[in-house]
C-alpha cells in the first residue's frame, strides 16, 4: 500500500490513557486501507485519466528523456529496456511489485487494450488471445507521441508536486492533460466496495463535445451532447447494437450495459461456396475464446454430478453441427483478427448461420459501463458523461490559468532584465566608469540608475560582446514581442471569455493533430436469439405425483383403448401415480410451481420439446430446473403461452394469469404467487386457451371448496388478471380454522376429490344444477355441502 498520497488516520497511542478497542482499530485501519486502494490504485482521476501507477510510469519515462519526438521537429529518443523504466519507477515513485508496474506498462503499450496507447513498445507485448508479454529484460519502450498532451506543460507551473514515498524527490499529483484521457482510453478496475468500467471513446468526438460545452457555457442539451458522442469507440472496432436510448441512459446515469457484436464479411469461393470471416471482435473477446466456446458446444462434457449429457447440451450440439463445418483462426501480422467459419453446405441461409454463431458464442456479448472515478474534488464517485466533461473542463481552465500566470511571471521577469540592459546601453560609458571606479559596483549602479538587485546582477554578469550596437536592436525587438505576449496573457487572466476562447483553440488544434476515424460502428440491431427448430405436433405431457415427467407423441384421448372411451393407462415407479396428463403441442411450455416455507411461489419454465420421450418412466423434473434451497415442487401445467390459469392459495386468495406471464428464461424461475404465513398454493385450474383433441371452452364461473365442506360459486368476471403476479383477491370467506381446498374455473361441472372415513379416497362430480345452488358473489362464505368426505382438491371437468 502506498501511504505517500493518503493521510494516516489519527489513531490514539496505546499508552496515552485514552485506549481503543480492537473493533474500532480494525474499523479505522480497514477504512484507511479501503481509501488507499480506491484512490491510490484502482480508480483513475477524472482530470488526467490516469491511475497513480500509470501517472508515475509516464512521469518517470519523461524524466528519463524517453519522449517520442517528431511533433515539433525534434528527434525522438531511442527505446530503452523496459526493466530500466520499471526500476526507475519502483526506486523513485512506486515501491510495489515490479511485475505490477510492468503489467501496467504493458497494458499502456497494447493497441488492443487502449484506444490511444501511451507507450510505444518494441518487442512482444502480448496479444488479444491472452498471450503474456515477454519478460521486461527483453522488451523496450518509450513514450508515444500522444503523451505530449499529458506531459508537455508539466514544467510550466500547471500542477502541484508532492513528495514521493520517502521524501527524496517529488512527483506530480496530476498530469496537465490537454484532453480528457479518462474517456479517450477508458479504465477498468476493482477497489474495495467500488469498481469502474469506463469504455474508450473517439478523440475527435470527445474534443467536439468539450468545445460545444465550453461555447454554450455548459448549457448544451442532452440530445445535442449525445449526437456529438453517440457511443464508445472500442480499440478493436466491432458494432454496438444497443439502441440510442440505452446508450443515452448509460451516459446519463453513469451505469449501464451495451450489446456489442463482432463484424464480419462474406467471402465468395469457387463453385458457389462461401465462408464467413470475422475481422473485428467485441471488447474483451479473443479468437481463442470463441474457438474454445465452439469446442465446448460441439464436443460437450458431462456436467459434474450427471450421468449423461443434458437435453440442452445435446440440442445445442446438434444445432451447431447442422450449420457449421469448419472453424479456423487465420489471424496474423497482416490481419490482427481473421476468424474463418465454413458452413456445412452453401445452401444454408447466411442469416441463419450468422445468427447461430452470434447467439451461442461471445461474437455477441455485453459490455458494461460504470463511470466511477476520482472526481475533481478528490472523492470517488459515479458520474454521468456530462459531469465528466464538465469537471475536466473546469480542471483545464485551472491548468491554463496556472500556465498563463507562470508564463506571465517569466515574461515580466524577462522584460525587467531587458529594461535594465537597455538602460545600460544608453549610458554605457558611465556604467563602465562606475564599474571600474567603485568598490561595490552593484550598489553604485543601483544608486545611480535606480536599478533592482536583479537588474544590477545581470548587468555585472553581461558579456562585453552583448554591448554591441546590434545587441540594442535585438533587445528592442525582443521587448516588443514580450510586451505583446504580456498583453495577451493579461487578457487571458483578466477575461473568462478570452480564457474559454484559448481553451477552444487549443482543443481544436490538438484534435486536428491526433484525430483518427471512428472504429466502432453504432447501429441498433435485434439481439441474436438461437431458436431450436421444433416440429409442431400434438403431444401429451405426463407428470407423476413424485415429479417424473415425459412427453408422449399424440393426444391421450385419441389413444383411448376400446370403444368405451377408457383412457390409456400409464406406468410409473412403485409407489408413484399420475399427477396429470396435459394434451398440448411440442412447441408449448411446461410450468412447474415450486413452494418454500413463507416464501413466494416460484414458477419454473421447461420447454415441452426438451422433455424426454415416453419410453420408460421419464426424468425427474428437478434435473431440468435450478431449485432454490428448501423449495419443493407442488404443481404442474403444460400448455400454450396464451392459456390462462386460475391460481389460488389455501388462505382463500386467487387471481388469473396467462402462461406467458409466468414464463421465464432463467432456470431459476421467477417469484409469482405471494402466499401468507402457513399458506400453500392450490392446484392451478385452466380458465381457457389450452390445446388438445377436444379443447375446453373458456370458463364462465369459479367454484371454491373449503376443507370444512363449504362451496361457493361466482362469475369469473369478478376476478382480476394480474400479469405480474401477486396474491390476488379474496375468493371465499373462510372460518378461522378452515382453509381453501382449491378453486376451479368451469362451464358445466367440477370434480371434488377428498378423503373419506378410514382414509379412503373419495370423489364426487358436481353438475351445473348443484353448483348453481351454491351461487353467490365473491368473498362470501358459500354453502355447506353434504359430500360425506373432507375436500382436498377441486378440478374442472367441463
Amino acid at each position: 500500500m502506498d501511504d505517500s498520497s493518503q493521510p494516516m488516520l489519527d489513531l490514539p497511542p496505546p499508552d496515552d490513557g485514552s485506549g481503543i478497542t480492537l473493533a474500532d482499530y480494525a474499523q479505522q485501519a480497514y477504512l484507511e486501507y479501503a481509501l488507499s486502494v480506491v484512490k491510490g490504485r484502482a480508480l483513475p482521476d477524472v482530470c488526467d485519466g490516469q491511475k497513480p501507477v500509470q501517472r508515475r510510469i509516464l512521469y518517470s519515462m519523461s524524466r528519463m528523456g524517453l519522449g517520442f519526438g517528431g511533433a515539433n521537429g525534434t528527434v525522438g529518443a531511442k527505446p530503452v529496456k523496459s526493466a530500466r523504466v520499471v526500476g526507475d519507477v519502483l526506486g523513485r515513485f512506486h515501491p510495489h511489485s515490479d511485475q505490477a508496474a510492468y503489467d501496467a506498462l504493458v497494458r499502456m503499450a497494447q493497441d488492443f487494450s487502449q484506444r490511444y496507447p501511451l507507450v510505444d513498445g518494441q518487442g512482444n507485448f502480448g496479444s488479444r488471445d491472452g498471450d503474456g508479454a515477454a519478460a521486461m529484460r527483453y522488451t523496450e519502450a518509450r513514450l508515444a507521441r500522444i503523451t505530449s498532451l499529458l506531459l508537455d506543460e508539466i514544467d510550466e507551473g500547471t500542477v502541484d508536486f508532492v513528495p514521493n514515498y520517502d521524501g527524496s524527490t517529488q512527483e506530480p499529483r496530476l498530469l496537465p492533460a490537454r484532453l480528457p484521457f479518462t474517456l479517450l482510453n477508458g479504465a477498468s478496475g476493482i477497489a474495495v466496495g467500488l469498481a469502474t468500467e469506463i469504455p474508450s471513446h473517439n478523440l475527435r468526438e470527445i474534443a467536439d463535445a468539450c468545445v460545444a460545452l465550453i461555447k454554450t457555457n455548459g448549457k448544451l442539451s442532452e440530445e445535442e451532447l449525445f449526437a456529438i458522442v453517440p457511443g464508445p469507440d472500442y480499440p478493436g472496432g466491432a458494432q454496438i447494437i444497443s439502441s440510442p436510448i440505452d446508450i443515452a441512459d448509460a451516459y446519463r446515469t453513469g451505469r449501464g450495459s451495451l450489446k456489442v457484436r463482432a463484424r464480419w464479411k462474406i467471402e465468395d469461393l469457387a463453385r458457389g461456396q462461401w465462408q464467413l470471416v470475422v475481422n473485428e471482435l467485441p471488447p474483451g473477446v479473443s479468437t481463442q475464446k470463441v474457438l474454445e466456446e465452439i469446442e465446448e458446444i460441439t464436443n460437450p462434457k458431462i456436467k459434474a454430478g450427471k450421468k449423461a449429457l443434458s437435453t440442452e447440451q445435446t440440442q445445442l450440439k446438434a444445432a451447431m453441427l447442422s450449420v457449421l463445418d469448419v472453424v479456423r483462426d487465420e489471424s496474423s501480422k497482416d490481419a490482427a483478427v481473421r476468424l474463418v467459419f465454413e458452413p456445412k453446405t452453401s445452401r444454408i441461409s447466411q442469416e441463419e448461420f450468422i445468427t447461430t454463431l452470434l447467439a451461442q458464442t461471445s461474437l455477441e456479448t455485453s459490455s458494461p459501463i460504470n463511470l466511477t472515478m476520482v472526481g475533481i474534488d478528490g472523492k470517488p464517485t459515479q458520474k454521468s458523461l456530462r459531469q465528466m466533461l464538465n469537471e475536466w473542463i473546469a480542471f483545464r481552465e485551472i491548468t491554463v490559468e496556472k500556465r498563463s500566470r507562470h508564463r506571465l511571471d517569466k515574461v515580466l521577469d524577462r522584460i525587467h532584465i531587458l529594461e535594465g540592459r537597455q538602460l545600460v546601453l544608453l549610458n554605457i560609458d558611465e556604467v563602465i566608469a562606475i564599474i571600474r571606479a567603485a568598490d561595490d559596483p552593484k550598489a553604485a549602479l543601483i544608486a545611480r540608475f535606480d536599478l533592482s538587485e536583479r537588474q544590477a546582477e545581470d548587468i555585472l554578469e553581461i558579456r562585453l560582446r552583448q554591448l554591441a550596437r546590434l545587441e540594442a536592436i535585438k533587445i528592442e525587438q525582443e521587448l516588443k514581442g514580450l510586451r505583446e505576449e504580456q498583453k495577451k496573457l493579461e487578457d487571458i487572466l483578466g477575461s473568462p471569455a478570452a480564457l474559454r476562447r484559448l481553451l477552444v483553440k487549443e482543443i481544436e488544434q490538438d484534435a486536428k493533430t491526433f484525430e483518427d476515424p471512428r472504429r466502432t460502428l453504432i447501429q441498433a440491431e435485434k439481439r441474436a436469439v438461437a431458436e431450436v427448430r421444433v416440429v409442431d405436433e400434438p403431444v401429451t405431457v405426463i407428470v407423476s405425483q413424485k415429479g417424473w415427467v415425459r412427453a408422449q407423441k399424440g393426444w391421450a384421448s385419441e389413444k383411448a383403448a376400446g370403444a368405451n372411451g377408457t383412457p390409456a393407462e400409464y406406468s410409473f415407479k412403485s409407489g408413484d401415480a399420475l399427477y396429470g396428463a396435459f394434451e398440448c403441442r411440442s412447441v408449448d411450455t411446461l410450468l412447474v410451481f415450486g413452494t418454500a416455507k413463507d416464501k413466494a411461489v416460484r414458477v419454473y419454465t421447461v420447454p415441452v420439446a426438451s422433455l424426454p420421450g415416453a419410453r420408460g418412466d421419464g426424468q425427474p423434473v428437478t434435473t431440468l430446473l435450478d431449485l432454490e434451497s428448501g423449495t419443493h415442487v407442488a404443481h404442474y401445467f403444460a400448455g400454450p403461452l396464451g392459456a390462462s390459469l386460475l391460481l389460488s392459495n389455501t388462505g382463500g386468495y386467487g387471481f388469473i394469469a396467462t402462461v406467458e406471464n409466468m414464463t421465464s428464461r432463467q432456470r431459476g424461475g421467477k417469484a409469482f404467487v405471494d402466499v401468507g404465513e402457513g399458506e400453500q398454493l392450490c392446484r392451478p385450474s385452466l380458465v381457457g386457451g389450452a390445446s388438445g383433441a377436444e379443447p375446453m371452452p373458456a370458463a364462465t364461473h369459479v367454484a371454491c371448496a373449503s376443507t370444512g365442506g363449504r362451496i361457493l360459486t361466482f362469475e369469473i368476471g369478478e376476478l382480476k388478471v394480474l400479469p405480474k403476479g401477486g396474491r390476488g383477491l379474496t375468493l371465499i370467506d373462510l372460518d378461522a380454522k378452515d382453509t381453501l381446498a382449491g378453486a376451479a374455473a368451469y362451464t358445466r361441472s367440477v370434480r371434488i376429490d377428498g378423503i373419506g372415513r378410514g382414509g379412503k379416497e373419495r370423489d364426487e362430480t358436481l353438475e351445473i344444477r348443484t353448483l348453481n345452488n351454491a351461487r353467490g358473489t365473491r368473498a362470501r362464505k358459500g354453502k355447506a355441502a353434504d359430500l360425506g368426505f373432507k375436500p382436498a382438491s377441486i378440478v374442472r371437468v367441463q
